[in-house]
């Protein structure tokens, strides 16, 4: 196994990822967003390798900049002017510092998706609320396995039509527009009786009925134990600093943040400790299992 992390309790894997997804979201204080971004951004390239630092440096950058870019021609709050446009609105200086800060927390919040996917499988969701809410489970795991099986349909269907000369590549605009048309017609109907398939199968293995067993088994073990313990302990200590207001910012009308406390550097540290736990944990076993190897 490749991430240790992964083979935690799906409960473990579902807490970590909803704790960092909504610090990310709802706190737009520099320093968690740029902890949490970095972390997001080793972690995904960990554990997809070259497609993850293809997709981190050729979509999540680009779109990093183009928010930023944004985000200053359509707001022009803020009291320290720059500079005007064209068309007499100014650019300010806090638009330009907001706007990246919420491609930061876009941005982020989609590298952690992506870590999310290759985490939670499907079967560790189901495990989770199979039995509490059964339909919108079931529901919620095709949807994740939607994009991936989408993908690799519509390569073995391109690959199909391209041997008979119906490939989108092949003949005049007008052919090449029908093979497309062609080619989305079949994958949609492959998608909807995919859907219908696979709601029969789980209905006929008795799936949302009471009593019901999960296919995949997770036990509960003394390290889940450890783990969610430091899960809430670091959840408590970085949570206290916001609700007492030792840790904020406002962008708006001018930037304000609060200062380098003792408090304030500790929660710095105790999220950071919090974003990179999977990417130590598993940096922590592969030397592990280096030394191990070397003494064979």
């Amino acid at each position: 196994m490749k991430d240790m992390f992964s083979g935690c309790h799906p409960i473990i894997n579902f807490a970590f990822f909803t704790i960092v997804m909504l610090f990310t979201m709802c706190f737009l204080q520099p320093y968690y967003l740029g902890i949490s971004f970095f972390a997001a951004f080793a972690y995904s390239i960990y554990l997809n390798g070259k497609r993850g630092l293809k997709f981190n440096f050729l979509i999540a950058l680009p779109m990093l900049i183009l928010a930023t870019v944004l985000n200053p021609i359509f707001n022009h709050e803020g009291m320290t002017i720059l500079t005007y446009f064209w068309n007499g609105n100014p650019l300010t200086l806090e638009s330009i510092i907001y706007g990246l800060a919420s491609a930061v927390m876009f941005i982020g919040v989609i590298l952690w998706f992506s870590c999310y996917n290759a985490i939670m499988t499907s079967d560790k969701f189901i495990y989770l609320f199979g039995r509490v809410i059964p339909a919108i489970s079931l529901v919620f795991s095709m949807v994740l396995r939607f994009v991936p099986g989408f993908k690799a349909q519509l390569k073995i269907i391109s690959n199909g039509q391209k041997c008979i000369g119906r490939d989108l590549h092949q003949g005049t605009r007008r052919q090449r527009i029908h093979n497309g048309f062609r080619i989305l017609s079949i994958l949609v109907t492959w998608a909807l009786e995919n859907g219908i398939e696979t709601a029969d199968s789980m209905r006929s293995r008795g799936y949302g009925l009471s009593g019901r067993t999960s296919y995949s088994f997770f036990r509960f073990d003394t390290r889940d134990k450890i783990l969610s313990a430091t899960l809430l302990l670091m959840l408590t200590i970085v949570f206290i600093p916001v609700v007492t207001g030792d840790v904020f910012i406002y962008y708006y009308p001018m930037v304000q943040m609060n200062d380098a406390t003792v408090w304030a550097v500790l929660d710095y540290l105790v999220f950071s400790f919090l974003c990179f736990l999977p990417l130590i944990l598993d940096v922590v076993e592969d030397v592990k299992w280096h030394v191990l190897k070397s003494k064979i």
